[in-house]
């Protein structure tokens, strides 16, 4: 799968690992992103979800903000993402198509902040962008 690729690109062969890392990245990237919006938004987790998160981060409006910063904080184009590594979440951000699948982490959630993503209704207003992911 383009997620196996994504993960394992020392195995794929060094004429093709940057279009793999940045078409089969970004794939992937947008394929779970696209999974995961709802028109309504999701409501706050619940289950193990939340629980980890609580654990992790303090309460839920804790890890939006810590999320948020790190979108906001994405220089150019990318990505900010709540992973799973070595069995405990973190927030991380990527630069442009470049997947936590590579770094052997397990996205959970992830917010496309390049400017293709919000430009036509924000313009250049990133964070207000990222405040309706919500």
């Amino acid at each position: 799968s383009v997620e196996e690729l994504v993960a394992n690109l020392d195995s794929v062969p060094e004429d093709i690992r940057g279009a793999v890392r940045n078409h089969g990245g970004g794939h992937a990237n947008h394929t779970l992103f696209w999974s995961i919006l709802s028109p309504n938004g999701g409501g706050a987790p619940t289950g193990n979800l939340k629980a980890a998160i609580e654990s992790e981060f303090g309460t839920f409006d804790e890890f939006k903000e810590k999320f948020n910063a790190a979108a906001a904080a994405r220089f150019g184009s990318g990505w900010a993402w709540l992973v799973v590594n070595d069995g405990k979440l973190e927030i991380v951000s990527t630069a442009n198509q470049d997947s936590p699948l590579s770094d052997g982490k397990t996205p959970v959630l992830g917010l496309d902040v390049w400017e293709h993503a919000y430009y036509l209704k924000f313009q250049n207003r990133r964070p207000e962008y990222i405040d309706t992911f919500w």
